[in-house]
């Protein structure tokens, strides 16, 4: 078992989680260098438990700097955007981010260059119609 699957298994045990979990380490490396860090993560409720367990590390990357939102979309319509997971970096690369069926992170694939302009029109999609985590999390059941 890997740290990522000892690290699920003891938060759906309800184990603490590491201090990392309150200040993730890797988002203020990039925020403390003066990088811009934000996500949008589009989902489909019910949550599934990798899915409440991804969004249980998001309070951390917060603190850390990163800027993060959701888009819900069994609580909104939203068109134009992919039907997969992508990431931008510098606007210079796009990756797709490929996950299991349960939601776990499996690989990414580096897009070609030609692709970039299109995945940034996919964000501003996604900015316009995500609402902010804070407010997401609130409507959520509580555990």
């Amino acid at each position: 078992m890997g740290r990522s699957d000892e690290e699920f298994a003891a938060f759906l045990a309800g184990e603490p989680m590491d201090d990392s979990w309150h200040d993730s380490p890797w988002v203020r490396s990039m925020t403390d260098l003066g990088k811009e860090l934000s996500r949008v993560h589009v989902l489909r409720s019910p949550l599934t438990d990798y899915l409440r367990y991804e969004l249980a590390a998001y309070p951390g990357n917060i603190t850390a700097g990163e800027n993060i939102g959701i888009i819900d979309l069994a609580r909104q319509e939203v068109s134009g955007l992919p039907d997969h997971d992508f990431w931008l970096f510098d606007d210079a690369e796009v990756y797709r981010m490929h996950y299991t069926d349960s939601g776990r992170f499996i690989g990414a694939e580096l897009l070609p260059a030609g692709a970039v302009a299109r995945y940034q029109g996919y964000r501003e999609i996604a900015r316009k119609h995500a609402v902010p985590f804070a407010d997401y999390r609130k409507t959520l059941p509580q555990d």
